[in-house]
């Protein structure tokens, strides 16, 4: 078969129907062929051999282990900053430190947290649809799935209220480097943002450490000072990461959701006549459109997948997206069922890497789809194909133009509730 190619013609738009092609032919399929000069870069398609990498820890996501790092001069200036700040990340280490960093972070993101930030979830929802109400529509993207968990993310890390129309430019510059399909603008307008933020995020962590707050940013000063042995620029990168990172699952959540049930009205029916399944729901709207359709590793030693060997320093992309339309693990995967338990779904990866903001972003969900359902049940579509964005690790919209009736319904919910 050619290489796999997520930028060929038709892919952004429904990348389904080739994830079932590779899977069918060529489920562990080497798109770069080894040199003596590269180890070659592979795609996994199947979901059993996806969820066994990701657990694997002969794969890791610090190419420097096994490849010696790109000269700093060999990089850009302009690209520069970028790429040292994502290094810091913890989405790109390995143990120990990703351990380290992920112990301390995961703390703002347990159950118990996250329930007790829905009620507020919930007002900032309300708040968004009632200033869209009178005007009989909006943007679902711009309007709606981005501010949500954009306020609730910066409120998180104790950013200031009239800093987050700023942070909102600097999060979409971010989330654009994070994706495959980069350009070199792209990581110049991230390093602009990355510059900007560091500086931003350094002078609130001076002022928490002379005054601490309840946010995310002091808790983690605190921990650096107790000995979590978390430095400043750890700090910094964290809160840029959330940032930049964090909230973009939710929004395409969101996004992807809302056009998935108006592209199927009997399910759309049915979730309105049943908003109490609104949590089993997202699930399944998780596994049919994911937010997240691939994340990469590095083969820290040889090894063999489905009887191929993939050689140590290749990269290996895991397809998320195959994984959740494979019809060994989802009967009819191609279909939206909204009764199916998909409970072994890849949204949000597998591993020691599993998203740690999943709790928060399955919140996010479920209530932004509830406000929205309970407030306009006459939402509809007003173009035939939102504009998708142009992604390969992150699919979601640019733009979902919606209406409903201007004399809304506010009793749904209680109406259809058994």
């Amino acid at each position: 078969m050619e290489p796999f190619n997520p930028l060929r013609s038709g892919f952004l738009s429904d990348p389904y129907p080739f994830y079932h092609l590779y899977r069918n032919h060529d489920p562990v399929h080497c798109a770069v062929e080894p040199t003596p000069e590269r180890p070659g870069f592979w795609y996994l398609f199947r979901h059993a051999d996806v969820v066994a990498t990701l657990k694997d820890p002969r794969f890791g996501r610090e190419l420097h282990r096994v490849n010696a790092p790109a000269a700093a001069h060999t990089l850009p200036e302009t690209h520069r900053a970028f790429y040292e700040m994502a290094g810091k990340w913890m989405l790109y280490r390995d143990p120990p430190d990703h351990t380290r960093l992920r112990t301390l972070v995961s703390k703002a993101f347990t159950p118990s947290v996250v329930s007790a930030l829905r009620p507020r979830i919930a007002t900032i929802a309300e708040s968004l649809l009632d200033a869209a109400q009178d005007k009989g529509s909006m943007d679902v993207i711009a309007d709606y799935a981005f501010p949500l968990p954009l306020v609730i993310i910066a409120e998180l890390l104790g950013v200031r209220a009239e800093d987050q129309t700023q942070f909102r430019a600097w999060s979409n510059a971010l989330s654009a480097a994070i994706d495959q399909n980069r350009t070199p603008q792209v990581y110049e307008e991230a390093s602009r943002a990355t510059v900007a933020l560091h500086d931003y995020f350094l002078e609130i962590l001076e002022e928490r450490r002379r005054q601490p707050q309840d946010d995310l940013i002091s808790r983690l000063s605190e921990a650096e000072e107790q000995g979590g042995h978390l430095d400043e620029e750890e700090i910094v990168a964290t809160c840029i990461l959330l940032l930049g990172a964090g909230q973009g699952t939710t929004v395409d959540l969101i996004g992807n959701s809302v056009v998935a049930l108006l592209r199927h009205p009997a399910q759309l029916q049915y979730l309105k006549d049943h908003l109490h399944l609104m949590p089993a729901a997202v699930e399944e709207l998780l596994r049919y459109d994911s937010p997240v359709q691939m994340t990469a590793r590095v083969a820290l030693e040889d090894v063999c997948i489905g009887g191929k060997t993939i050689l140590q320093g290749a990269k290996v992309t895991m397809v998320l997206g195959a994984a959740n339309h494979d019809p060994h693990v989802f009967a009819h995967p191609d279909r939206l069922d909204l009764k199916r338990n998909p409970k072994m779904h890849m949204a949000f990866g597998v591993g020691i890497h599993f998203c740690l903001g999943a709790i928060l972003a399955r919140a996010g969900g479920q209530i932004a789809l509830t406000s929205l359902l309970q407030r306009f049940p006459d939402l509809h579509l007003l173009c035939a194909e939102p504009a998708s964005r142009d992604g390969i690790v992150f699919r979601g919209f640019e733009s979902i133009p919606v209406a409903w009736n201007p004399a809304p319904c506010r009793s749904l919910a209680t109406a259809t509730r058994p």
